[in-house]
Parts: structure tokens; C-alpha cells; sequence
């Protein structure tokens, strides 16, 4: 890999950013950085990039009697959970054993204590005094899960306008119906509003705390990898 390249991945890996290194086999094009977002050129190709983005798999490719080795850099994911409850107790350490870095906002510390929550990125504060613009990106799920308006919807309307992947709000339906008008009239568009998975999970019949963790794990990774996981 030349240093100009290895320097620009570096820099793309300190940013939170995805990139592909796109290798023609055959040695008769250059080596070349493409930064999420841009195009190779090809549509073909750029489909492929957009598939291994999606799963963060690496991988040889034939694009039109070219082999290609597409080297995929992913930010490693993330999960940022608002509200230290039994939920979050089951959802951090299996988001933990999935490979995603797990954060806990609450300003609530008789939930946000270090016995409850060992080991994790635990943060009891408002989500108003954490710098949530560093937090989230397009690598990173969140998921509301006070029930509490005060708590919950600064970080539902800063995820949406981050582009996180996944957004997810404990409720009822006539509780989301309720967010979601004041998530309207804070300026949030209708199309940003349909991306919040609310109640959230996958509908598995869950009836218990470490139940309704796994079926928001499953919502997460299920957004995070697409329906076939690549």
C-alpha cells in the first residue's frame, strides 16, 4: 500500500469514516481510496461498494472481466442507550458480545451507577451536557429507552439528524404518537420521523426485560447488516 493511501485510510479510521481500498489484481490500474459516499466511477463497482459497506466484509470481486480485491475499513459500530433500566442491564453486555461499543446516557444515579453498568461507557448526565455531535454517525445505533420526553427525545432528534443507522424509542404506540408530535414540532421532517423504530424491537412476543433486550439487538444488527447479511 503506498503511505499516500495508508495516510488517507488513517485519516478516514480517526474520523469515524467508512472506506474501501479498491485493488485491481492484475496490477494495471492503481491502487485507490474510495471514502463512503463517492463513486469509482462504475456502477457496477460502485454497487459492490455499497454491498460491502453494508456488511464490513472483504472480499475478491469480478466487475466486467476484472478482478478486483476490496479491502473494507468500517468504523467498529456503536450502541449509545439512553436510560440506565433492567433493559439496558441485558441489552449492553450481548451488544457487547456482538462486537459493538456500548455507551449509557442518564442522568438519573440511582440507575446510572458503575455496579449496574461494570465496565461500560456510563455517563449520568443530561443528554444535553454530553457532545452527542461526536457520539453519533452513521455507524451508530440509538436506542430511548426512559420513557421520560425530557430524556429521550434530545438524543431521538440528534441520532435522526446524525444519520444513525438505527433509532429506536420504548412505547406504546399512543406514547410514540405522542413523541412524535413534538419531535414535528422541534423540526423534524416526516420521512426523518418514519425512521425511528418505535415500539421498538423485532416483534417476538417479548415479555420480560432480557427479552425485549434481545429483540432490540436483533433490530439493531438486522439494520446494521440488511436482511440477508450480506
Amino acid at each position: 500500500m503506498r503511505l499516500s493511501t495508508l495516510k488517507a485510510l488513517n485519516q478516514e479510521r480517526a474520523a469515524r469514516r467508512a472506506a474501501v481500498l479498491v485493488t485491481e489484481l492484475s496490477g494495471v490500474e492503481p491502487e485507490r481510496l474510495v471514502r463512503a459516499g463517492e463513486s469509482a466511477d462504475n456502477p457496477a463497482l460502485d454497487a459492490e461498494i455499497a454491498l460491502r459497506l453494508r456488511t464490513g466484509k472483504s472480499g475478491r470481486v469480478e466487475i466486467a472481466g476484472q478482478s478486483f480485491f476490496l479491502t473494507v475499513k468500517v468504523p467498529p459500530p456503536r450502541l449509545v442507550v439512553i436510560g440506565a433500566v433492567h433493559i439496558s442491564q441485558a441489552l449492553a453486555p450481548m451488544a457487547l458480545a456482538s462486537g459493538f461499543d456500548v455507551t449509557i446516557i442518564d442522568p438519573r444515579t440511582a440507575f446510572a451507577t458503575p455496579e449496574r453498568f461494570a465496565g461500560l461507557d456510563l455517563r449520568p448526565v443530561w443528554p444535553e451536557d454530553v457532545d452527542l455531535a461526536a457520539l453519533l454517525d452513521p455507524y451508530t445505533a440509538l436506542a430511548a429507552l426512559t420513557h421520560d420526553p425530557k430524556i429521550d427525545d434530545t438524543p431521538l432528534k440528534a441520532a435522526l439528524e446524525a444519520g444513525c443507522f438505527y433509532v429506536g424509542a420504548l412505547g406504546s404506540r399512543k406514547t410514540h404518537g405522542r413523541r412524535l408530535d413534538r419531535l414535528a414540532a422541534s423540526g423534524i421532517s416526516d420521512k426523518a420521523l418514519a425512521r425511528i423504530d418505535a415500539p421498538i424491537g423485532l416483534d417476538i412476543g417479548a415479555s420480560n426485560p432480557a427479552e425485549i433486550a434481545v429483540s432490540v439487538l436483533a433490530a439493531i444488527i438486522l439494520a446494521l447488516r440488511g436482511a440477508k447479511g450480506g
